[in-house]
């Protein structure tokens, strides 16, 4: 222990809130614990390396521990030392020669290094984790900065609706990290991408949310540093109240995310976050002692019940955070409510989110977790995503999230993937989910909204790479390419990776075209990729969760025109989906004679002959070509419609266009720009649809006056359209 050097006045305080609170005259901490015996505060100087004063909490109420400190102002460093039993056996392992970060920190100084010292038993000793390790790590272990609350951001001024939502999913570093548009010392930061020129490129491009790969303060794995790599997703929390500070250009995390957030909602653009609630960066049974874990193990995670020195693996990622606890579950509800009140936030996204549904029979959408959430007055106005699955018993549960949720729907993933590469026997399962997957979430009570359709995620092959190659490359891993999924749904055209062969370039951008429409045209709530709209890869690596350079870095200034086209296509498709209400249902559209639907909305699945899908062709193993009309009545007398055909085999298919309509061509994937040649079509005329292609096409009933509806104004031949 460090000399003290500094004498403190110490009152009891109160036990609520939790966390380091300035109040007048002082600081109060308070922190939960229920199996110390005590606990002590640690303050540092300025540097965060000389410890000042070592101050035991004197008051405890419900098993928090507190103390108010007079004199302390924000600014101020500290940690914990917490005293108890070291008896792993039976799930104890506090030790008090480990400095602890605070659960409730709100901004972190200094940086987190790895070293021997972290580890609350001796690494050298044979008997491992039930040994008891003495030596001190406070000299590698960041401390706890008292932050005063401040000014929230600035509002969206007019929140976005889910039917309406379309997310762009990236990563904050990696996305301007080669914007050479920004300064240098902007790039890769939170002020980078709330930057004027980020903002506005995402602006232009049509999208309506941003949701952050995890930026709670988090640190890289042991194994990762021992092989020269890092954790560059973020999916290993440590903190769940701090903005990760190597995303920041200032020494201001904190108010450089609140200005990100204004910036971004100045534009009208939501702000969601990527939060890992299911597992802490403390890892199994021989990890490090940081936090949790030598504040209160058997209260924060979940061990199990016939052996407490081991724990519950539902994540694989070593340790499950126990939310059943009401304290625990208290801490991530504060957690959540700060970054939707403090720091601005408007939505969630819950990795691995089925563990914060297990109750001790197992997965329920009834669970404590969800309740508190639905009663929230702050929390049940925000977007709240779901991932839903983990690997515990029970943990696959896509379409069983309570309703107000929305979820990534990895069946649609894998059939829009499996659809276009060709495989047999897809089509029915096609329809679904471009139908907004009613099968999964129309029975509880959802709507189309509740699926979070993507086709790519950071977690998996960019869109380029789907396209390019059959096999993944992650041999930069360093885990002789056995990381990753196995099933990927990729097709690379006949040859693995980049090539110079013009046709099967060309047919791999027009698959990507393909996929684009496909899902930004799919009822339900798309998901794009950060990069895919400029043809981004990652070098055929399927898992580049520990990649922190070029393999995930957007590269800005190697763009090829034909990128910069992509791109102008998803902006057009993007653009078609926001002028037309039938592709943003609030409600799932079924057939005429089954229902009738609100606003007139009608939906037909249509053969190349145009006319109504029979039993005998949805079940034929080949059929490969389909037709999906959606139909709104406009008023009494006149309806309009959207048609999609598409062609996912390898030839050119004709389909004869339902009579009685003028149509109009708004896309064409086999067209490099994505615009059809031929914009106005002939009356009961057929149409080509190129192999591996798809078109879209505006239609008016042939009943009303085409002359007054502003698609088909301008026509050159006015006897028809």
């Amino acid at each position: 222990m460090s000399s003290t050097v500094t004498t403190y006045n110490v009152r009891e305080g109160v036990a609520y809130p939790l966390g380091a609170t300035p109040m007048e005259g002082g600081v109060n901490f308070a922190l939960f614990s229920r199996h110390a015996q005590k606990v002590e505060l640690c303050l540092f100087d300025e540097t965060g390396q000389r410890e000042i004063a070592r101050l035991t909490l004197p008051g405890s109420t419900d098993h928090v521990w507190h103390g108010w400190v007079e004199g302390l102002e924000p600014g101020a460093l500290y940690g914990y030392r917490v005293h108890g039993l070291f008896q792993p056996q039976n799930g104890h392992r506090f030790n008090p020669h480990k400095l602890l970060l605070d659960p409730y920190a709100k901004a972190i100084h200094g940086k987190f290094v790895w070293c021997d010292e972290h580890y609350g038993y001796n690494l050298k000793d044979p008997s491992l984790d039930f040994s008891f390790d003495r030596s001190d790590n406070a000299a590698q272990m960041p401390k706890a900065v008292v932050v005063a609350p401040g000014q929230p951001p600035e509002p969206l001024a007019k929140p976005v609706p889910w039917t309406d939502t379309l997310i762009y999913e990236l990563h904050v570093k990696g996305f301007t990290k080669l914007n050479e548009l920004l300064p240098e010392n902007l790039r890769g930061t939170y002020a980078g991408l709330g930057s004027e020129p980020v903002v506005r490129y995402l602006q232009e491009l049509g999208i309506t949310s941003v949701e952050l790969l995890p930026v709670h303060f988090f640190v890289d794995e042991h194994f990762l540093i021992k092989r020269n790599l890092v954790n560059y997703w973020g999916y290993n929390t440590l903190n769940f109240f701090t903005p990760h500070p190597a995303y920041a250009a200032t020494d201001d995390p904190v108010a450089e995310f609140k200005q990100m957030v204004t910036n971004l909602h100045a534009a009208g653009i939501e702000v969601l976050l990527d939060v890992v609630y299911n597992h802490t960066a403390e890892g199994n049974h021989l990890g490090p002692t940081l936090s949790f874990r030598g504040i209160d193990n058997c209260s924060y995670y979940c061990l199990l019940s016939q052996d407490p020195r081991f724990y519950v693996n539902d994540t694989g990622c070593g340790n499950t955070f126990n939310v059943k606890h009401p304290r625990v579950l208290q801490m991530v509800m504060d957690s959540l409510r700060y970054w939707a009140t403090e720091m601005g936030v408007d939505g969630f996204r819950f990795d691995l989110a089925s563990v914060l549904g297990r109750e001790a029979h197992g997965f329920d959408s009834q669970g404590g977790f969800f309740d508190v959430i639905r009663q929230d007055p702050v929390l049940n106005t925000k977007k709240l995503i779901a991932e839903p699955w983990d690997i515990g018993p029970g943990g696959y549960q896509l379409g069983h999230f309570p309703p107000g949720w929305a979820e990534w729907n990895d069946r649609y993933r894998d059939t829009v993937r499996r659809y276009w590469r060709g495989d047999q026997g897809m089509l029915p399962e096609f329809a679904r989910r471009i139908h907004g997957s009613s099968d999964l979430f129309e029975y509880s009570g959802r709507k189309p909204y509740s699926t979070i359709n993507f086709v790519t995620s950071h977690d998996g092959f960019t869109l380029r790479d789907l396209v390019s190659y059959s096999q993944r490359h992650n041999h930069a891993n360093k885990e002789q390419n056995n990381d990753g999924h196995h099933a990927n749904f990729s097709h690379n055209f006949g040859v693995e990776g980049p090539t110079q062969n013009e046709r099967i370039d060309a047919l791999r951008m027009r698959q990507q075209r393909n996929f684009l429409a496909t899902l930004l045209l799919s009822q339900g709530t798309p998901m794009l990729l950060a990069g895919d709209e400029l043809s981004r890869t990652q070098q055929g690596n399927n898992n580049a969760y520990c990649q922190d350079n070029d393999i995930n870095w957007l590269n800005w200034s190697a763009l090829q025109q034909q990128q910069w086209n992509l791109r102008e296509f998803v902006r057009n498709v993007i653009r078609v989906r926001r002028e037309f209400h039938l592709l943003r249902s609030p409600f799932f559209i079924h057939k005429p004679e089954e229902q009738v639907t609100k606003a007139g909305y009608n939906i037909h699945w249509l053969n190349r002959d145009g006319v109504p899908m029979k039993d005998e062709e949805w079940s034929r193993p080949d059929e490969v070509c389909l037709g999906w009309m959606l139909e709104s009545v406009v008023n009494s007398r006149c309806v309009h419609c959207l048609l999609s055909l598409f062609n996912a085999g390898d030839k050119a298919s004709s389909f004869r266009l339902p009579p009685g309509w003028y149509w109009v061509a708004l896309l064409d994937t086999a067209a490099t720009d994505g615009l059809p040649v031929e914009r106005y079509v002939e009356l009961e005329n057929e149409l080509v649809v190129e192999e591996k292609s798809m078109m879209v096409l505006y239609g008016l009933s042939s009943q009303c006056d085409w002359q007054t509806d502003p698609l088909l104004v301008g026509n050159p031949d006015t006897s028809k359209p």
